[in-house]
Parts: structure tokens; sequence; C-alpha cells
């Protein structure tokens, strides 16, 4: 049986201090031919050394147990670091690095036991975002703080997702069947020995029966019930990952908080069983396959952890081509851009002409642009009424090709929400 891999021992800044002047008396006693320093300097040499071997051997083993509670924008990180039974946890010291994309105290609360210690650290996401909180750094340091030693860990990071909260109930919303999954067969009847999902313009195929006649006299059109055997949805994510004339640090920002959206969006809507395909167009386009389940979602969360902004802007008709590459037409396609240049305007007309129902997704600049604008009083307010009238202008004309949710309060998606669950949208 192989040993244990041991990190080395490290000495403390105060170490080096009493090595020093131990080494100063010492040399002041032979220069001063007087052995009164050496007795002083005696403990001072030992020290170290002694506090080198009180210690453990080699490097202790530690579990470290993470959780995160909270909802919207409240992050509370809870968690248990319990060492071998031969180690004291009060020798132990324990370092939580705090996420860039959370702010807070960096320093989170600890309650030392012998055998355990417990933390905790309530930070807050200013923005939607999902981050990791890596594992604690764990030392074994001695009391005097001389030397210490770095534990073997065994954690691993739990991820933090933040979004808005209306995503967590727009799994309910009917979507279009596309194709069959493995073993599933429509019913050759439609009618009332099928499952009821909701009312609908009336095609003309749709037989006599199927009609919805007081609802038709009620709207003043044809309307028919929608009737479908063991119906799931299909939904496919698109985040725009291409640089804009924002700038690399604004263009991260609302990066970060489409990734969030998406993850809340995907995490929905796979929960009532539907599949969820997911790409990311930066240079090319980076795709998760349809599918459902939990591997999915596992799939969907990594890719998007692991998605960065391109640094080359590509035409959009490449991703039109991929996504039909990819992906069967009449998905319903959710885009997420920020739409802050023409190059960003073509991704939806090209999908549609792929056959790719799109509704686009946009969260603005503007307020992250305004808290950083240096203009102050009546500068302001008219730099910020033009900003708000060109947005206008570019949503207004985005508009034209598919239906645009201009997205300005990060926090809240109602909008959003109650656009998608309307029907005509699924089928525009």
């Amino acid at each position: 049986m192989s040993a244990r891999p041991s990190r080395p021992l490290r000495w403390r800044p105060l170490s080096p201090l009493l090595l020093g002047a131990g080494a100063v008396l010492v040399l002041a006693s032979v220069l001063g031919r007087n052995p009164t320093p050496l007795f002083v300097a005696l403990p001072l040499l030992l020290a170290p050394v002694a506090a080198a071997f009180v210690g453990p051997r080699s490097s202790p083993s530690v579990r470290a147990d993470l959780s995160v509670e909270g909802a919207a924008a409240e992050v509370n990180v809870r968690g248990v670091v319990a060492p071998e039974p031969e180690v004291d946890a009060r020798d132990l010291v324990v370092e939580l690095d705090r996420p860039p994309s959370l702010v807070g105290d960096p320093h989170p609360s600890f309650d030392y036991a012998k055998n355990e210690i417990r933390f905790r650290a309530n930070w807050t996401a200013p923005e939607p975002t999902i981050t990791e909180v890596d594992p604690p750094r764990v030392l074994w340091r001695d009391a005097v703080g001389l030397v210490e030693r770095e534990t073997e860990l065994s954690s691993s990071p739990v991820m933090v997702a933040r979004y808005p909260p209306e995503l967590l109930r727009i799994g309910a919303v009917r979507l279009e069947h596309t194709t069959l999954l493995p073993g599933e067969t429509p019913s050759r009847r439609v009618g009332e020995s099928g499952e009821f999902h909701g009312i609908r313009l009336a095609r003309p195929e749709d037989p006599p029966r199927q009609i919805n006649w007081y609802a038709s006299a009620r709207a003043g059109q044809r309307l028919a019930n929608e009737y479908e055997l063991e119906k799931t949805g299909d939904i496919l994510l698109i985040l725009d990952a291409r640089p804009t004339p924002l700038g690399g640090s604004l263009d991260a920002r609302l990066f970060a908080i489409v990734r969030a959206a998406a993850v809340g969006l995907a995490d929905s809507f796979l929960r009532v069983k539907s599949r969820v395909g997911l790409g990311v167009f930066g240079e090319f386009l980076d795709v998760v396959p349809l599918a459902t389940g939990r591997a999915q979602r596992i799939r969907i969360d990594t890719a998007l952890r692991q998605a960065h902004l391109s640094t080359v802007t590509a035409p959009a008709e490449r991703c039109a081509v991929a996504v039909r590459h990819h992906f069967p037409p009449g998905l319903t396609t959710v885009v997420f851009s920020s739409l802050s240049d023409d190059a960003s305007d073509d991704l939806s007309p090209y999908l549609r002409r792929r056959g790719f129902p799109v509704v686009v997704l946009s969260p603005s600049p503007l307020p992250m642009i305004a808290a950083a604008s240096p203009l102050r009083g009546a500068d302001e307010e008219l730099a910020a009424r033009i900003a708000r009238l060109v947005r206008r202008d570019r949503i207004a004309r985005a508009w034209k090709d598919s239906p645009t949710i201009d997205w300005d309060d990060y926090w809240s998606l109602g909008r959003f929400v109650d656009f998608v669950r309307r029907p005509l949208v699924r089928r525009a």
C-alpha cells in the first residue's frame, strides 16, 4: 500500500524573525564574551524546531461539506470541516474565497470545536449569475503560529445559480413537439381519447368534431381543441457570445447574466420532462444536443459554466447553418443577445429562414452604462434619454424579424414569461 502524499511543512513569518533574533543574540554573546544572551537565544532558536515536531508528521486528512442556501440575490454558504480523529480541529485554519461575482463580507464566521469547525458566509449576487464556490483551503497551524502544513482536503466545488424567480414556473408552458422520443408512437385518433392541451387556431385539415364551436363563436374565428398523447416539449437556447462595441467588461457582465438566465430556463423545462438543447455561438457553434433528464441538466450546466466570450465576430449565417445541422426545424428557439450592434441583429432572421421560430431575449446594457457614467445632473439625464431612444429604435427594428423582449430589470423576467405563455409565440 502506497504512503499517503504529504504537503511540505512551511515556516510562518514569525519563525524567521525568531531565528534571526536568536542568531543576533548568539553573535552578541560571542563578540561580547558574555554567555547570558545564549540563555535568551536558545528558546528562540529551538521554538520553530519544536513547533515542527509537535504537529502531525504528514498532511492530515480533512473532509469539508459545503452547501448553498438562500433565494433570489441571497447566497448563504454553510460548511463543516472535520479532520481525522488524531487532529484537533482547533489547530486548523480555514480560508474561504468569495467568488468575484458575489459581494459581501469576504471573511466568514467560524464556530470551533474539538472535532469540527462550522463556518458560514452571507453574500449577495448583485446581478443574476452562475458561479462556483471553491472548497475552503484548510491548513494545520501550531498554537504559536510558527509553522503550518496544508491538509489533504476531500471536497468539491458547489454551484451557485441565481436567476429571476419567474423562470421557476415557466416550465409549465406547452412547447411544440417536433420529433418523437425513442419508442414513442403518436395516437392515430385525435379527439376526446387524447389529453387536452389547449385551444389553437383551426387548420384546414381539422375535422369538425375537433372544432371548439363555443370558443369559435366567442372569438369570431375558428378555434380547435388540441389533443395529443404523451406530449413533450422541445426548446432550443442560443447564446450569442460574439464581442460587441460595448467593450470586454460590459460584454462579460451581460454574458454572465445571460448564462444565469439560460440555466434557469433549462432547469425549469427539464423539470417537467421537456427536451432542451443548447448552442453557444462565438466563432463557431458549441452544441449540447436535445435531450431530457438529470444527465442533460448536468451537461447544460457544465457547458454554461465553461462558456466564454469569443474574440472573433463570426457571421450570423454560420450559426444558422450549424443549428440546422444539429437540430430539427420547428423548435421553439430563444436567442439571448444584447442587440448592441448590427451584427447581433442578423442572428434572428437567419434562424427564421432555416425554419426556427425565434423569440429574442435581449439584456439591456443601459443600467450598467448609467451606473458607470461620470455625467451628473442635466447632462446625465439627457445622455440617458438619448440612449433609451436608441435602444427602443433597435428593439423596434428587431421586432420586424422576431418577437423581442427588452430585459432591463435583471431580476425580473415577468414580461418574457407572460409573452412565452401565449400560444401564438410558439407558432410565430
